[in-house]
């Protein structure tokens, strides 16, 4: 079932999602080369709590950190630990937060100091392909019109699209109906509605689309070793248009 949510279920979350950014914003600026991982995933827990929202990955299916970072090859889920950056790394950050019962999302890959330029290609292109399925975010057009947009605008500039993982709806839950791929033939899907709120989160791959699990059971990385890039934002659709919460109006 989906969820409309009131326009103080999206103020709401649009606080939770204020903290979100906030916080990717310092990890952003933390991660640099030779900086643990593990001490992203402090910064990230303690500034949630100074800001009065609870990390909402920790614990969650038994993930034991709060915050994601994946490395290079790695897609998404990568666990925090003592590993440490390198110079010319590019490190996707996905976080999420409770407050007031309801959840806040958003991912970002960020570089370690100077990348090459295909680094900078995948990160550009994989943030502008979720600028294109926000495009569609529009009262009567189809989930499956945001979902073709980020395809064609990912494989159109040489990548692929991560075909295991999906974004989601979101609200009281962290993952509601309805999924959101990022891939699919337009047209198809439910209605999008006013009320609805969407984490689009394109995972785009320099290789090929397929993937693996490690040995850990959370971290997901390209079969082929190639890079990825994660881009996230939750996005409410309003009587307005399509609103990306944490950010628009700041």
């Amino acid at each position: 079932m989906i969820h409309l949510k009131t326009r103080d279920e999206v103020e709401i979350m649009d606080r939770a999602n204020r903290i979100v950014h906030d916080v990717l914003q310092r990890v952003s600026a933390e991660a640099v080369s030779g900086v643990a991982l593990k001490e992203l995933d402090a910064v990230a827990e303690s500034m949630t709590k100074a800001k009065g929202g609870k990390p909402a990955f920790k614990g969650y299916h038994g993930y034991p950190a709060s915050i994601c970072v994946s490395v290079n090859d790695e897609v998404v889920h990568g666990i925090p630990g003592e590993r440490k950056l390198k110079e010319g790394d590019i490190v996707s950050l996905d976080f999420g937060v409770i407050l007031d019962g309801y959840y806040g999302d958003a991912a970002c890959t960020v570089p370690v100091g100077t990348v090459d330029e295909g680094a900078k290609k995948l990160m550009d292109v994989t943030r502008e392909s979720l600028l294109k399925g926000i495009e569609q975010v529009q009262a009567g057009r189809r989930v499956s019109d945001v979902s073709h947009a980020v395809q064609t605008w990912a494989e159109g500039n040489g990548f692929s699209v991560v075909r295991d993982y999906v974004g989601h709806g979101i609200g009281r839950a962290l993952h509601e109906e309805p999924q959101v791929p990022n891939f699919g033939t337009p047209g198809l899907g439910p209605k999008l509605q006013v009320g609805m709120v969407l984490a689009i989160e394109p995972m785009i791959n320099e290789g090929g689309p397929d993937v693996t699990v490690d040995p850990d059971g959370w971290t997901v990385r390209t079969r082929d070793h190639k890079r990825s890039a994660h881009y996230e934002y939750s996005v409410a659709l309003t009587a307005d248009g399509a609103r990306v919460l944490g950010v628009d109006g700041r």
